[in-house]
């Protein structure tokens, strides 16, 4: 069971099961540990003001507190409850979303544009990479050839982002730093598409995108991947990458100050509570925020040497739960909008029990993409390709009409998504 407690009435041997921000805002690991020893209490004191126990995997509070005002009790079919809600909301707002006219609409198919895409998304790789080790040994950016990779991408997302995001689903935990700035890039492009953003301010975007994470090189791979929680002088050197960075591209030649604010707010929280200046509100610029919510995006869905990623669409849930706290809530609403309520990737189970995995999403009606059917309701693998729109309400061999009913974690049945993605 779940209990909200104080964090002045941790002690040892308790189990930190949440957090009252995100875990990656923090020094300690993703899933959750046991409290094992004074210098962790400590750090949770620095950085939150209530957390989550789960006292079937750890100690309880004493007995005679447990009536405070605080302890707020959670039952596994209360936290079940909650995360229908949450989905019914998302789904309302998915289908009610705003009927403006889309400034851009698909040029291409996914299938014509997948190419190009992947030829864009090399290219630019390879850019990251000379970046990095140029600022690791002290060099000035190439800052003529990062535009170039970014405007090759900014063309293909234009024609249809959603080529470059099945791409961003082939990830590498061991290729982190580089690949989280090439994702990072992609969603922030796909994000200033869907909000109508003039070609030349996406490029600016996907600039700093791209740029976003350069001051890591100024902290050791030690630090970098370090397996477990981070000491508190660990974690500042840590944030010492955010005012590192900014310093490196105010430095290099031709850089937008917009650009530049992607690096300097991108772990900036809408409330105050990031770093590394505590900026909060309309004191962030757009670029900023926008910058935010990709970085973060990215961060949660992707496996790291010290926690494993969720699926896109729970972590679209918890970014929905953090807005107005970490996230501006109508751009967080924008960018769930824009990835839609089914993520490409994100493994799913029709109503009829068969497993299928989102391979585009339909910008017109978002609870309705196409899904590549991969298991029979029996959960065997069909023998052949098997991919269903559902904008135009197909039926099963019963007659039954097709549609969604959840989404399932990662791996689920022994499914990796992106090997029935169209980019092998």
């Amino acid at each position: 069971m779940k209990k909200k407690i104080p964090v002045s009435e941790i002690r040892k041997g308790m189990y930190i099961a949440e957090l009252d921000r995100p875990w990656i805002e923090t020094p300690f690991l993703f899933q959750g540990f046991e409290i094992s020893d004074d210098n962790e209490i400590e750090q949770l004191l620095a950085h939150c003001q209530t957390v989550y126990i789960d006292t079937e995997q750890g100690l309880d509070t004493d007995p005679q507190d447990r009536l405070g005002p605080w302890h707020i009790q959670t039952t596994e079919a209360d936290e079940e409850e909650k995360a229908r809600k949450l989905d019914a909301e998302l789904k309302e707002k998915a289908a009610t979303a705003s009927k403006r006219p889309p400034t851009y609409s698909d040029t291409t198919a996914l299938e014509e544009e997948l190419e190009p895409a992947r030829e864009a998304q090399n290219k630019t790789r390879n850019i990251i990479y000379s970046i990095l080790e140029d600022v690791r040994l002290g060099k000035s950016i190439d800052t003529v050839a990062a535009k170039h990779a970014v405007g090759d991408m900014t063309e293909s997302i234009i024609r249809n982002p959603d080529a470059l995001i099945c791409l961003s689903e082939l990830k590498n935990k061991d290729e982190y730093t580089a690949l989280h700035s090439l994702r990072v890039c992609i969603f922030a492009l796909a994000f200033g598409r869907h909000l109508g953003y003039p070609k030349a301010q996406l490029n600016l975007l996907g600039l700093g995108a791209v740029l976003h994470d350069v001051g890591k090189m100024r902290v050791s791979n030690d630090i970098l991947n370090k397996p477990e929680a981070l000491t508190e002088q660990e974690f500042a050197i840590m944030m010492s990458h955010v005012p590192e960075g900014v310093k490196v591209l105010q430095n290099a030649k031709d850089i937008s100050p917009m650009a530049i604010d992607v690096a300097r707010f991108h772990h900036e929280r809408f409330d105050g509570s990031g770093y590394a200046s505590g900026t909060k509100g309309s004191e962030i610029s757009e670029f900023g925020l926008i910058g935010a919510i990709v970085d973060c995006y990215d961060a949660i869905t992707s496996d790291r040497v010290y926690h494993k990623g969720m699926s896109s669409h729970d972590a679209l849930k918890r970014m929905y739960e953090w807005r107005t706290k970490d996230f501006h809530p109508i751009l967080i609403e924008q960018f769930i909008q824009c990835m839609g309520i089914y993520p490409i990737g994100s493994l799913v189970e029709m109503n009829t029990g068969s497993i299928g995995v989102v391979v585009t999403i339909n910008r017109k009606r978002r609870l309705r993409p196409k899904v590549n059917l991969v298991l029979t309701a029996d959960k065997q693998a069909y023998t052949s390709r098997k991919i269903i729109d559902l904008s135009t309400q197909p039926e099963d061999e019963n007659g039954q009409a097709l549609e969604i009913k959840k989404v399932l974690a990662s791996g689920t049945y022994g499914v990796s998504a992106s090997d029935y993605l169209p980019i092998r």
